[in-house]
């Protein structure tokens, strides 16, 4: 009968060899393999196949049967075939009373060709954008919410004006809020004080 083992499998059978051997001692083969020295000792009597699983390489008794598989992938191809794995399980449960975990659904859609791994994903190419040459070409505008002035008045919100080119700071403005009102009030007066 061929038995397949793994790498740790392998390393086990050597040890229990060395002490079907008499090279290496029971109890100092169960500190190597954290096992007892009972179970040791078992292994050793019982030989290779006792490392091994009776059920490796055979398919799960829970697995669910492919007539339900296939009807799963049905669903999914009509209704969901855009969604990711988590929010077509979440939707199969709510809207057909189905039950899948993720992971099944993820295997599933990946083997289907409805679901892309990340990562066999292409990465994303994004156009790298150098600073402006000259000073007032792009003017950056932001606004940072924070208790500037330490408890000391309410929180407020600083309008800051960037130039691109060289990092300066243009115009600040304190308000109450970020508003599009605001924004036209800084912007007029960073029109006004000549700077462009």
């Amino acid at each position: 009968m061929l038995i397949t083992m793994s790498e740790k499998d392998i390393q086990r059978f050597k040890v229990l060899t060395d002490v079907r051997e008499k090279r290496l001692r029971q109890v100092d083969a169960a500190i190597i393999l954290n096992l007892s020295a009972r179970l040791v000792n078992k292994l050793v009597s019982l030989g290779a196949q006792s490392l091994t699983q009776a059920a490796r390489g055979r398919p799960s008794n829970r697995r669910y049967s492919e007539h339900f598989r296939i009807e799963i992938l049905k669903l999914i191809r009509e209704h969901y075939s855009d969604f990711s794995p988590t929010f077509t399980m979440e939707k199969l449960t709510e809207r057909h009373n189905l039950s899948v975990s993720k992971e099944t659904l993820r295997q599933w859609m990946i083997a289907d060709g409805l679901w892309l791994p990340h990562s066999q994903r292409k990465p994303r190419v994004y156009q790298p954008r150098y600073r402006r040459d000259c000073l007032g070409e792009l003017i950056q505008i932001d606004g940072s919410h924070h208790d500037w002035f330490e408890g000391h008045s309410d929180k407020c919100c600083l309008l800051v004006f960037i130039d691109d080119a060289t990092g300066r700071l243009m115009n600040l403005r304190f308000s109450e809020t970020e508003s599009a009102f605001d924004y036209m009030l800084t912007t007029r007066e960073y029109l006004n004080t000549g700077a462009c």
